[in-house]
């Protein structure tokens, strides 16, 4: 806590480097208006898409997409920099118009990072924070980064003996030096797969494949997120996504209800980025989701073993697949769900008797009980 006040300074990060910049947007925005202000004093940071960091303000952000709801966020305002190691937590401010001229910021306590994909979720700023000495809620740097990648979380899955569907991994050297071969592999499949960047989220670059025809066209699509691709087989069944948040003091992680996603738009073949955050009629959430006793407990059973196969801190959203002969297939965890009021995971949590603030609250607790280094 800062000692001119009482209240423990919060500095929200957004937008980033990423394809998900615009989302993380809205997702601070709906944090900053269910984050109780009479506790913490919030700081807000924007991150533009080539990775300047700027003061910002609730009413700056919210300003911002009501003009236009995906929006960038404009290199603006005094710029921010973080000091490196020690106990000084204090932010460093330049304005751009006197570069020369560094002022010192408030001290912060904790960071909450609300950065989607790339740059944010990846293990990268959770390396930053780390050595910056700042405590952060989420997942740690293995964690975030194992997590991000599509291909790394499936082994640890496979490896904490969870089922995981078919899947091939095209990497950018094999695509260049023998696409037959790769095709070849995703044809073995069967058709349709889903051909998804790695290492990306929201959907972006996602494309549901039903003949080798479309290939050329999604994996240049997938490509533009990120050269290495994950290609998985279609299965079967009802998407199913269950909020995990962790146990205080190495307690064991806690799970929501499950909740479901269902898609009414016959145009979405599948909850792509339009479903999920432009149309406001292509989906309905259900929550808890319609689903047999014993079947939601052993999901909640798995999404908990999902996120300690992954070494998950703080929270995550884990998504299976309820196939039509039964099984629970694990499909992905997410280590910083989105916090948009259409978001699943603070939607569960508020199904589960977790209101929004206190879920706020519960998350930035953990991050301060939390040592930072090695744990």
């Amino acid at each position: 806590m800062t000692q001119a006040s009482a209240k423990t300074t919060v500095a929200l990060l957004c937008g980033g480097r990423s394809s998900e910049h615009s989302i993380s947007l809205i997702t601070a925005r709906g944090v900053l208006g269910a984050i109780d202000h009479d506790k913490y004093e919030v700081i807000t940071i924007g991150i533009t898409s080539d990775g300047r960091w700027y003061l910002t303000s609730q009413e700056a952000l919210t300003q911002l997409l009501e003009d236009q709801p995906l929006a960038t966020f404009p290199a603006a305002g005094q710029q921010v920099f973080l000091p490196l190691g020690g106990e000084d937590r204090r932010l460093r401010l330049i304005d751009p118009e006197h570069p020369e001229q560094v002022t010192l910021g408030p001290a912060l306590d904790v960071v909450f990072p609300l950065l989607h994909g790339p740059f944010g979720e990846d293990g990268t700023l959770q390396g930053l924070l780390e050595m910056a000495n700042l405590p952060y809620v989420g997942c740690g740097v293995a964690s975030s980064a194992v997590s991000m990648d599509k291909h790394l979380m499936k082994l640890a899955f496979e490896a904490a003996g969870l089922e995981v569907g078919p899947y091939e991994v095209i990497t950018h050297r094999q695509w260049v030096n023998d696409p037959a071969e790769a095709k070849a592999r995703i044809a073995k499949l069967g058709f349709p797969v889903f051909v998804k960047p790695a290492r990306a989220g929201s959907s972006f670059g996602i494309s549901k494949v039903d003949s080798a025809d479309q290939l050329d066209a999604a994996i240049a699509e997938a490509q533009a997120h990120d050269p290495k691709l994950v290609v998985e087989a279609g299965i079967e069944g009802r998407e199913i996504e269950c909020a995990v948040l962790d146990g205080h003091h190495s307690a064991a992680p806690r799970t929501s209800y499950p909740g479901e996603i269902v898609v009414t738009d016959q145009e979405h073949s599948f909850y792509d980025f339009e479903a999920k955050y432009v149309s406001k009629t292509s989906a309905v959430t259900q929550c808890p989701a319609d689903l047999p006793q014993e079947v939601s407990d052993r999901l909640r059973q798995l999404a908990a073993q999902a996120f300690l196969a992954v070494d998950g801190e703080g929270l995550c959203r884990a998504d299976f697949f309820y196939t039509t002969d039964g099984r629970l297939v694990i499909n992905e965890v997410n280590t910083m769900p989105g916090f948009t009021p259409i978001s699943m995971y603070k939607t569960m949590w508020e199904a589960s008797g977790l209101g929004y603030s206190q879920l706020i609250d519960e998350l930035i607790s953990l991050a301060l009980e939390r040592p930072l280094g090695l744990r």
